[in-house]
């Protein structure tokens, strides 16, 4: 009998191992499929907040108006942040740019003096720059403000189909990673089919069966949750040394976030999988479970 009885527990522990891989790779698809998504919109994010805005300002400014000016724009809620170009900085990019000075050729330094302002991502598209515009040229020390509007319409237009298709692919996977690790579950609850009948025929109500069956693959999806967890840390490592211009684009904070996410699909899409596979088994009639 102990003969029969470590076999068992052999089988079972190897099905339990096996099933608990399976829904970890099936849970590492879909926080990788997370993590893009977070990546997609922290590269939204990056992109906006670095494009630069030029306030222009009049000649006539002194040095006091222009750190009121400077004060003013950072007290603002859609600035991120600021700094000052003189006109000798403007002029010596233009020197880059050109490959001569304007001044020998013009006689005078054409570049003005400006507020260079990054804008909050949220204000990064062609409604608020439209207010954004008029609050500052209200400054009577304010020529113009320079930016490039195609470029803004160009990138929002992309960062948003991006945005869509990832969402897209996101759901598809979902699904996907659902049915996966529901055939996986219903494989192991199959084995137990008999034992559920057994038990419906001594009177066990639906919940009382579904539940230790719920509470043992709740166990297996946070473990698979973890396990997924650590490749996907093991993969954002990876790459972060490989390719340190993607650090910038996701943070600890989104990274917390994700493994939270994976952790709770794997409760949620083992609960869900495992209710529906032992209620169909619930259901079944005895001369059923020998054609399933």
């Amino acid at each position: 009998m102990s003969g029969k009885k470590k076999v068992s527990t052999a089988r079972f522990l190897n099905a339990k191992i096996t099933s608990t891989i399976s829904i970890s790779l099936v849970l590492v698809l879909l926080g990788i499929t997370i993590l893009i998504l977070f990546m997609g919109n922290g590269l939204s994010r990056f992109v906006k907040e670095n494009m630069s805005f030029n306030v222009m300002l009049s000649t006539e400014v002194n040095d006091a108006e222009i750190t009121r000016i400077r004060k003013s724009l950072d007290a603002q809620p859609f600035v991120r942040s600021s700094r000052f170009i003189s006109k000798e900085e403007a002029k010596e990019q233009l020197i880059k740019d050109l490959g001569e000075d304007p001044e020998e050729l013009l006689g005078y330094n054409p570049a003005q003096d400006c507020i260079e302002i990054f804008l909050h991502s949220e204000y990064a598209n062609s409604d608020s720059i439209s207010v954004i515009n008029k609050v500052i040229r209200q400054d009577n020390n304010v020529t113009d403000l320079l930016y490039q509007q195609e470029a803004i319409d160009l990138i929002n237009e992309n960062l948003s189909k991006v945005m869509t298709v990832l969402l897209v692919l996101a759901a598809i996977l979902l699904f996907i990673s659902f049915t996966l690790i529901r055939n996986t579950i219903r494989l192991s609850v199959y084995s137990k089919r008999f034992i559920i009948h057994t038990m419906r025929l001594v009177g066990a109500t639906a919940g009382f069966i579904r539940k230790p069956f719920v509470v043992n693959n709740i166990i297996t999806g946070v473990i698979a949750g973890v396990i997924a967890d650590l490749i996907i840390f093991g993969l954002i490592v990876y790459f972060s040394k490989e390719y340190a211009d993607i650090q910038p684009i996701i943070s600890n904070v989104d990274i917390a976030i994700i493994f939270g996410l994976v952790i709770l699909l794997g409760i949620i899409i083992s609960t869900v999988a495992t209710a529906f596979a032992v209620n169909r088994y619930v259901k079944m009639k005895s001369d059923q479970l020998y054609y399933v």
